[in-house]
């Protein structure tokens, strides 16, 4: 076991600028490769670092001590957006992209900008968070931009759909297990957007009707472009 005590992190330090600065220079990048004869092999490369973090993160928190089932099980919607995101990169599959879209700007980007993270920069949790939560909603603007996939009518519903499914899940898990996936059982330590939803168990209702609301707003740019002649 590694016994060293890693830094804490802080919202909005260097370590978070930095990889606030990084995702933004990838997505950057990766447009500009789309437009070359790597787009195939950059989309490839990016679906598998993604599809690489869970099992690295697992072999990582054995090797820390902070392997357990609340950070063992892939059931996050971060790590669902995660999977969809490869799928979407290596297949263009439309319901993929769709859900790397509506998670990946709706939920993973706030986990982005308000981390319920602990380590700091150079520790390897601090790495695999930002690979994953930078890497998801990169994938989720370049499919609906450089892949030109983007959302197909009734997206917001069949999304909305597979999410409550999805959330169900996650409650069954958390009730069985004792866990608090998704935060639904407490909100994260740090501040998020979780603290201006109400008191527990309320808060679920409320993240449930925000998430309809910022699906809404983020198939509305596309809406429109289908209804103009």
């Amino acid at each position: 076991m590694v016994a060293a005590m890693p830094p804490a992190f802080h919202p909005y330090g260097p370590s978070h600028k930095a990889a606030l600065a990084i995702t933004l220079v990838v997505f950057m990048v990766m447009l500009l490769l789309s437009r070359t004869r790597w787009a195939v092999l950059s989309q490839r490369v990016l679906g598998g670092i993604l599809l690489a973090v869970y099992p690295v993160a697992l072999a990582v928190n054995f090797l820390y001590g902070s392997l357990s089932l609340q950070t063992a099980l892939p059931l996050q919607f971060c790590d669902i957006a995660a999977l969809a995101a490869v799928i979407a990169l290596w297949t263009r599959r439309p319901f993929p992209c769709e859900v790397v879209y509506f998670f990946g700007i709706a939920g993973t980007l706030q986990g982005l900008l308000t981390p319920a993270l602990i380590f700091d920069f150079p520790d390897p949790r601090f790495i695999l968070f930002f690979i994953m939560h930078g890497g998801v909603p990169v994938t989720a603007l370049y499919v609906v931009t450089a892949m030109g996939v983007r959302p197909r009518p009734g997206a917001v519903p069949r999304v909305m759909a597979f999410s409550l499914a999805w959330y169900a899940v996650i409650a069954v898990v958390n009730y069985a297990f004792g866990v608090n996936y998704a935060f639904q059982c407490a909100k994260p330590v740090q501040a998020s957007l979780f603290d201006q939803l109400g008191p527990w168990p309320w808060y679920n209702l409320s993240t449930i009707g925000v998430g309809l609301v910022l699906y809404t707003i983020l198939y509305l740019p596309f809406a429109f472009l289908k209804a103009r002649p």
